[in-house]
């Protein structure tokens, strides 16, 4: 039988998850007071920790009813209480430790008082250096698990290499445009939906791609998308897989300088004719948390250096031809009539997305909730690319096995209107690479 447990939540969990407190099965939850407190400040604002401590606020008035929080407020069947704790003094070791009045310290010392009538009182914080701290006072502490993926090397995936394959049959993916029937591969297992990967005989190699639809393998062919030349396999996969008009959903995902983004909006580009507009976006995460308010300037100087980074890839492609060449101009003439649009991505919300070619870039800065709702907001005719490195997130409570973009990587996998390709092979320049690799 398990021992039941007390878990005591940080803010930072209530702002990440604002139904967190159903996720902890038959165990008691702690609110200390002071995380209200805390929440009362994040209540203004638009970004998704405002909507969570909105949301969390109304929850617990309706759990709570007429109920006081001393007794404890059922979380509802086979679920544990819930409890608000009122402040707890420091006790000596609190008060040698730290010498500063402040809400962590307050949440510990309300962790440290529940330990000592019960050992099996745990801390639950995504913050890492209040983990730490906890476990130096002798208290259990956990990040929060709830929506982290299980498998991360599937996400990080090199694209897989099947050898010894028979020579006619890669002949005939070369010859036959419909493609191989699957079952001709004697592979071990069915492929998931859009898999890529590399077939290989004595002779010849073939890249391919398996449709769920017609249950076929066929070959990926390599062309240029609006100036800008795949440079390898998973180029030319991710091209592929943006191209599709059956896959509505695509991540792309690697390190700095594989060229995520910039095929993105190439392929956009490309087929910016199929869709009404080109949305490419980004959230902003200010440096070292500071908000945006220390920026001099208006709005658009504040935003101005978080979107450059799109507005150079977009230059990439645009140095691709020559200055008043017929495509040059069309870029030109796509900002222009708002076609081809580059925003922050907390402009679009709440917007209802239809017929647009959506870019939504640096999503391992996500939550899984904000990628859900940039999702649900797609219309009829939208196809939306999250691209992103999970391995350089800036949020201080997203890791890569709990971000927005493995979340969605993870969930998505093998649904047969989504595809996933992991550039791995950086191709910015031999410099970038090697930084990127080594340092």
């Amino acid at each position: 039988m398990d021992i039941k447990k007390t878990f005591v939540l940080d803010t930072n969990v209530i702002l990440h998850d604002y139904k967190c407190v159903y996720n902890f099965q038959g165990n008691d939850v702690v609110i200390p007071i002071v995380v209200l407190e805390e929440l009362d400040k994040f209540k203004k604002g638009n970004g998704i920790i405002n909507y969570n401590a909105r949301e969390f606020t109304r929850e617990l008035d309706k759990l709570s009813g007429d109920m006081l929080f001393r007794g404890g407020v059922s979380l509802g069947e086979n679920k544990g209480k819930l409890y608000v704790i009122t402040g707890k003094p420091f006790s000596d070791e609190l008060k040698e430790s730290f010498f500063q009045d402040i809400p962590d310290h307050r949440i510990l010392a309300v962790a440290d008082y529940l330990r000592k009538k019960d050992p099996n009182t745990v801390l639950i914080t995504k913050d890492i250096n209040l983990r730490l701290k906890a476990k130096s006072l002798n208290i259990q502490s956990q990040d929060y698990e709830t929506g982290k993926i299980k498998d991360i090397k599937a996400i990080n995936k090199i694209i897989p290499t099947f050898d010894n394959v028979d020579d006619a049959i890669i002949s005939r993916l070369y010859k036959n445009h419909e493609g191989v029937p699957v079952e001709e591969f004697k592979f071990d297992k069915l492929p998931l939906a859009h898999k890529y990967s590399i077939l290989r005989s004595g002779k010849s190699s073939v890249i391919t791609h398996y449709d769920p639809f017609n249950k076929v393998i066929n070959r990926v062919v390599k062309h240029p998308y609006y100036g800008i030349e795949p440079r390898n396999a998973e180029q030319t996969f991710s091209l592929d897989a943006l191209s599709r008009p059956e896959v509505q959903l695509v991540s792309l995902t690697g390190k700095a300088g594989t060229g995520k983004t910039l095929l993105a909006l190439a392929a956009a580009l490309q087929q910016i004719g199929k869709f009404n507009q080109v949305l490419l976006a980004r959230p902003i995460v200010p440096l070292s948390n500071r908000d945006l308010g220390f920026l001099p300037g208006d709005v658009n100087d504040k935003i101005g250096p978080y979107m450059q980074p799109l507005f150079d890839n977009l230059s990439v492609i645009k140095h691709k031809f020559k200055q008043g060449s017929k495509e040059y101009l069309k870029i030109e003439e796509y900002l222009k009539e708002e076609r081809l649009v580059i925003t922050p991505l907390a402009y679009i919300r709440g917007r209802s997305l239809s017929d647009v070619f959506f870019i939504v870039d640096e999503a391992q800065n996500l939550t899984p909730h904000e990628v859900k709702t940039i999702i649900t907001r797609a219309g009829e005719g939208t196809k939306i690319i999250f691209t992103g490195d999970i391995q350089q997130i800036d949020s201080p409570y997203l890791d890569e096995k709990s971000n927005g973009l493995s979340y969605l990587s993870e969930k998505m996998r093998g649904q047969d209107i989504f595809a996933h390709v992991n550039l791995v092979k950086g191709e910015r320049s031999y410099l970038a690479d090697l930084a990127s690799n080594l340092l």
